[in-house]
């Protein structure tokens, strides 16, 4: 800077000359700045998103493994020895005597 400042001192260079020369590199300076800037927010939200990609895969195969067990739990819970068990237990119903117990028929024709 200081060799504009003392050609314009000298008045041997003028500044259309210098203009003509700087702003065009300057131009391309900052040009490259910017597509730098660019290039380096794009590349920063790419990784982020690679994690964010990780972190839900992660998640997606927990659900899928809790999604199993809950399966399985309730395949166990609808077993016969089970409902019998919760039946008894839990709301202590009994199998009724013998006596109680109508069996019906249905006529061939299902009236």
């Amino acid at each position: 800077m200081s060799v504009v400042i003392e050609a314009r001192n000298r008045g041997g260079v003028p500044l259309s000359v210098i203009l003509g020369e700087i702003l065009p590199a300057a131009l391309a300076v900052g040009l490259l700045v910017v597509v730098g800037i660019i290039h380096v927010t794009s590349r920063v939200l790419v990784v982020s998103q690679g994690y964010e990609l990780s972190r839900l895969d992660a998640q997606s195969t927990e659900l899928m493994r809790e999604n199993d067990r809950l399966k399985l739990e309730l395949a166990t819970l609808k077993g016969p020895s089970k409902l019998e068990a919760v039946a008894r237990n839990r709301l202590g119903l009994i199998t009724p005597p013998p006596s109680t117990v109508f069996h019906l028929e249905l006529s061939p024709s299902g009236k």
